[in-house]
């Protein structure tokens, strides 16, 4: 039997098909306690306590953290045609969707001689986590680069953990220069956060933090909160919930699903459907496609939390506002009932 394939729950109950929309549960003992070690490493020892974490957790030692502009001008050529024209494609698309949501300025005369108005001004300095352990996120370097572009943020500083012979993933470096970033560290994990908190010889410390993480990430961008740097927020496990009928492609439901799930063994995907036939369907293609994914010792973890539920059409938007997913997709012969039911979704 095939390990890429989603449990298909059926039932009538609303109360039990809500029992199955639970997240998996990702508790770590005495995290918080480490990263309140680290902290206190990096506030001691500054770039000696990140290098040596670095060693420790990176199995790479670093005299310099920063990347310098010959690596960045290597990864010019180190990324393949196909994948820069992807990449190309994705920061048009992500540019056209921020800079359509630019806030504008307003002033308002409430009553006589009384005016109140409000006038939008960029961070000035901001730093980007990007994940680049188990897989290199490239892909967040554009999501999160591009809106600090549009907003004119002064400084841009992009840390992800470094390689074992001490280099960047290619495409994280290409991304960065495509999205105008100013600097790029080669540190990850508690001691990134920690060093953008606080500061180090060779690391200015920022305004704000953005970006996912493990659970060591996540909670040191909550410590970050007490030394007085704004988060973006604590980012959980990724998620998805794709709602899909009888006109969807089956094919394009199960790559939105594997998606999601090659993101961590934590991960979670969720097919909610109204068609039995969709959800065996959906099930096979997952198999076609998930054949040669690299990552598929990953989606064979987190698809055991994962699963599609068979329900009533009508019941759906309610199941979906239980739920609150990260990221909602669509794929329907009527999305406009759907999207006038749900209120709860991320993106």
């Amino acid at each position: 039997m095939d390990k890429i394939q989603m449990k298909i729950l059926e039932t009538t109950s609303l109360t039990e098909i809500k029992s199955y929309l639970n997240r998996p549960s990702n508790m770590q003992e005495d995290v918080s306690k480490i990263v309140r070690e680290i902290f206190e490493q990096v506030k001691e020892k500054g770039d000696n306590a990140v290098r040596e974490l670095t060693l420790k957790l990176d199995k790479v030692w670093l005299d310099e953290f920063q990347v310098t502009e010959k690596e960045m001008l290597a990864s010019m050529e180190e990324v393949d045609t196909e994948l820069k024209a992807a990449i190309r494609q994705a920061k048009e698309n992500i540019y056209k969707f921020h800079k359509a949501q630019s806030p504008a300025n307003i002033s308002i005369e409430t009553m006589p001689g009384v005016k109140c108005w409000t006038r939008w001004v960029a961070i000035d300095e901001i730093g980007i986590y990007i994940p680049g352990g188990t897989a290199p996120l490239f892909s967040t370097v554009l999501m999160l680069a591009i809106p600090a572009l549009i907003a004119g943020s002064k400084r841009v500083a992009v840390f992800t953990p470094p390689r074992q012979d001490g280099s960047v993933h290619p495409a994280i470096l290409y991304a960065a220069q495509l999205c105008g970033v100013h600097e790029v560290y080669k540190i990850g994990g508690a001691q990134a956060v920690a060093a953008m908190t606080l500061g180090t010889e060779q690391i200015s410390k920022v305004d704000k933090i953005f970006g996912p993480g493990n659970s060591y990430v996540t909670e040191a961008k909550m410590q970050a909160i007490l030394r007085g740097v704004a988060i973006d927020l604590p980012a959980g496990p990724s998620e998805v919930l794709v709602i899909a009928d009888k006109t969807a492609d089956p094919a394009f439901v199960a790559a939105d699903l594997l998606a999601q799930l090659e993101h961590g063994a934590d991960s979670q995907a969720i097919l909610l459907t109204s068609d039995a036939a969709l959800a065996l369907e959906v099930n096979r293609q997952m198999q076609v496609l998930s054949a040669n994914l690299p990552r598929r010792n990953v989606i064979e973890k987190s698809i055991l939390h994962s699963f599609t539920i068979i329900a009533k059409k009508e019941l759906i938007p309610e199941l979906a506002n239980h739920y609150a997913t990260e990221h909602l997709i669509i794929q329907t012969g009527n999305n406009e009932f759907y999207l006038e039911g749900i209120r709860h979704a991320g993106s």
